[in-house]
Parts: structure tokens; C-alpha cells; sequence
């Protein structure tokens, strides 16, 4: 009998807690996470690149026109990788036609970097082009990784995006695993 009602009591209180939780809308992080802005984050990005970078107006003008026509040709490719990514091939020989598929990927995605950052380089010097390709690379990490920390706190300790035992969710066999 004093088990039950101990048992009622915590379970009153975790009521409680949890009924408080939700009146303050607690957390607030994930819920700003999860209304993502494509055009908040390119304005975001734009904005962290040209500061970083030390780009005047005049050369902002003259580089983000060409960034984003680079960013669009990329995209396309990171569809087709994603599409060959899905799922994978039953056989062998489709095995190997997705790797060789995905390394031509690989080489496209570098040779259209390598033609936009020789046209990028006419528009602004050296040093402004590596100090911008820094930049988008800092300005990524650093959303994953708020992110990351967000969903953590949404799912609470050892759950979901921090805990490695969770990723699959039960979804699929890890039929890659070795046992």
C-alpha cells in the first residue's frame, strides 16, 4: 500500500513538472529550429561571408551573383549523389556502377569549384576568396552544430542526435554491421 501511494505521488509530481514545462513552452530552441527559412539562411550566410571575407559592397555585388550560380550547379549534383545514396544496388556489378557513379559526382562537384573560384578570383583577390571559403565553411558548422545542440535539448540527455545507439530508430536492420 505505501508503494502505491509513493508510486502516485511521484507520478503526481512528474505531472506537475512536465504540465509547467509546457506552459512556459519549454524549450523554445527546436521549435525555432524546426520553421527553417531557405532565404533567412542564404541572407544569414551571405551576410556572415561578406563580413569574414571583408567584402566592400561593390565586390559583394560582383561575387554573390556568381557564388550562387556555383551553390545551384552543386545542388543539382548533391540530388543525384543523394538519389544514388538511397538505396543500395542488390549486386555486385550494380555496386560498382553506383561508386563509379558517385566518384564522377565527386569529380564534376570539384570541377565546376574549380571553374567558379577562377571566376571568382577575377572579381575579388586571393586572399577575400580563401577567407570566404573559410567562412561558408565556419558558417555551416556552426548552424549544425546549434542545431544539434537544439534537438539535444528537445530529446533530453542520451536520446536521438547525440546518442550513436539511437540513429537508426529502429527503422532499419543495421544490415551492415558486423556482428
Amino acid at each position: 500500500m505505501r508503494r502505491v501511494v509513493l508510486l502516485t505521488i511521484l507520478f503526481t509530481q512528474l505531472s506537475f513538472v512536465s504540465v509547467q514545462a509546457q506552459k512556459r513552452n519549454w524549450p523554445q530552441q527546436p521549435q525555432q529550429a524546426q520553421q527553417f527559412s531557405p532565404e533567412q539562411f542564404e541572407k544569414e550566410l551571405q551576410q556572415f561571408i561578406t563580413k569574414e571575407a571583408g567584402l566592400t559592397p561593390q565586390e559583394a555585388a560582383k561575387f554573390f551573383p556568381v557564388y550562387h550560380e556555383m551553390q545551384k550547379k552543386q545542388r543539382a549534383l548533391f540530388g543525384r549523389q543523394q538519389q544514388l545514396g538511397r538505396q543500395k544496388p542488390s549486386d555486385e556489378k550494380g555496386c560498382e556502377k553506383a561508386i563509379r557513379q558517385r566518384d564522377e559526382i565527386e569529380l564534376e562537384l570539384k570541377r565546376i569549384q574549380q571553374t567558379y573560384h577562377n571566376r571568382l578570383l577575377s572579381i575579388v583577390p586571393a586572399s577575400k576568396l580563401y577567407d570566404a571559403i573559410k567562412a561558408e565553411d565556419r558558417f555551416h558548422r556552426q548552424k549544425l552544430r546549434n542545431w544539434g545542440e537544439g534537438m539535444r535539448r528537445f530529446q533530453g540527455p542520451g536520446m536521438g542526435f547525440g546518442n550513436p545507439g539511437n540513429w537508426n530508430h529502429g527503422n532499419r536492420p543495421h544490415s551492415n554491421r558486423k556482428q
